[in-house]
């Protein structure tokens, strides 16, 4: 009797010794305080690249909208103010433009964003010095430029603001996951700390830009000063 007791005990600390020993008790740190994001810059230069195949049907334009649908970005080529984006429409193709130089860039949209900072007003709208309007922010190898003049409302906002559609040809783009990184001749995006990041590495420019500031970097490293946040325009 003491023997077969013997052995239930054993079986029984069987069971239980690895079911213990896995257990694993997790518990606060009250002093741990989380890394701060990446600048930019560096967030582009270290971040995995993805393969660009699901962006595009071809190389001429790589287009993706973040996960929480605020931003939508292209990169894509620019021939003077022409853009070629193949979710509005647009005079990129247009013969008279074929004699423009074509140059990559990378542009974005938000549905909800800051308003431009009163040193990044760089068009007088044709003369009023009204309709300068935050929301759209473009990249080329040599600069950045938060703002555009318009009378309405971005094509994200009119998709995703708080009256949007939701529908269209928005909806159909492929997300660009948070972290990743994608590039095409010599620019990259990369959505990351609840808004995206663009820039030419090698060049020392970029931005990023999310629904409570920006910043536009078109300096060397070290030396950018980030733009001044606005306000945002819609929820």
């Amino acid at each position: 009797m003491g023997t077969m007791r013997r052995t239930v005990l054993g079986i029984f600390a069987a069971f239980i010794l690895p079911a213990a020993t896995a257990c694993t008790i997790t518990t606060a740190d009250p002093g741990y305080v989380a890394p701060p994001p990446r600048p930019p810059l560096e967030q582009l230069e270290q971040a995995a690249l993805v393969d660009p195949a699901q962006f595009g049907s071809s190389q001429d334009v790589l287009s993706f909208i973040t996960e929480d649908r605020n931003i939508v970005c292209s990169l894509t080529s620019a021939r003077g103010e022409h853009l070629n984006l193949p979710y509005e429409p647009n005079s990129f193709s247009a013969p008279a433009n074929a004699k423009l130089a074509t140059v990559p860039v990378a542009h974005c949209e938000l549905a909800a964003y800051p308003k431009p900072g009163a040193a990044d007003i760089t068009d007088d709208c044709a003369g009023t010095g009204l309709g300068y309007l935050g929301g759209t922010v473009l990249l080329t190898p040599k600069k950045a430029t938060y703002g555009e003049c318009r009378s309405g409302v971005t094509l994200m906002e009119a998709a995703y603001g708080p009256r949007g559609t939701r529908r269209g040809p928005l909806s159909e783009l492929p997300v660009l996951a948070d972290g990743a990184n994608l590039e095409r001749n010599g620019l990259r995006c990369s959505p990351y700390n609840h808004g995206v990041a663009c820039g030419n590495v090698s060049g020392g420019v970029a931005f990023f830009v999310a629904r409570d500031h920006y910043e536009a970097i078109s300096k060397p490293p070290g030396t950018a000063v980030p733009t001044p946040a606005g306000t945002p325009k819609t929820p």
